[in-house]
């Protein structure tokens, strides 16, 4: 995302892809849905496009996803399925187009189908003005694109695959924690902290001796009370 970060990629002799976007300095914060915030999310639109062109399946995760156990286990390996995403509500239907999606998390095969799906995606950046990709991926959904494209598709569960919009209630089967439905980056470190905690405090009860066997504990997350009050302080603020 800036020169200093390429460099010390090419230095350690990986596989490195300079990601500019003309006009836009990614070194600092871009508030949600903000004018650089749509553009950040559109250049990494087609950035992920160039990926798959290049013959590469991959988990996409946000750096606001916190890894409690390794997704690999919880995503089907089933090879005809091109695309499984993550929800901000799930509505216990896998294959319903009725759920909510979340791009923040999702794992892509590179075939023709999804090659062609992301370019879709993308050309349609200058007709979707004020509307950041995860929207007009949905829209795209909601149109029928994927049924056009043969596209199968599975939405994740929540009870796996949760966020702050909608947490999981089983700390035994949660694999990833997104701090979604959220403004800002303050907010986020702040109540994914507070998730992190929560989740020491579950596994050090597990490793008591007897304690799952002689005792009916129910885990409760702390309330996301920062990502609450980002919202509350931006309508306060008329922040842009």
């Amino acid at each position: 995302m800036d020169r200093t970060a390429y460099m010390m990629c090419k230095f350690r002799r990986l596989n490195c892809y300079r990601l500019v976007t003309e006009g836009v300095n990614f070194a600092g914060e871009k508030l949600y849905m903000s004018e650089d915030f749509i553009k950040m999310m559109w250049s990494r639109t087609i950035f992920l496009a160039d990926v798959l062109r290049r013959g590469y399946s991959f988990i996409f995760t946000d750096t606001d996803v916190m890894w409690l156990r390794n997704p690999l286990a919880r995503l089907s390996s089933n090879e005809t399925e091109d695309l499984q995403i993550s929800t901000d509500v799930f509505n216990g239907d896998p294959w319903s187009e009725k759920n909510l999606i979340n791009t923040g998390f999702y794992f892509v095969r590179s075939n023709n189908r999804t090659i062609s799906l992301f370019e879709t995606w993308y050309s349609t950046k200058d007709n979707a003005t004020g509307k950041k990709e995860q929207d007009v991926l949905l829209d795209l959904m909601r149109l029928g694109m994927f049924r056009v494209l043969g596209l199968k598709v599975r939405f994740l569960d929540t009870q796996y695959f949760s966020g702050f919009c909608t947490d999981s209630k089983d700390f035994g089967a949660v694999t990833t924690v997104h701090a979604n439905c959220c403004r800002s980056i303050v907010a986020k470190v702040f109540d994914l902290t507070a998730v992190l905690r929560d989740w020491k405090r579950y596994k050090f009860s597990n490793r008591r001796p007897g304690y799952a066997r002689n005792r009916t504990v129910r885990h409760m997350w702390t309330k996301h009370v920062g990502c609450w009050k980002s919202w509350r302080v931006t309508m306060n603020n008329t922040v842009h």
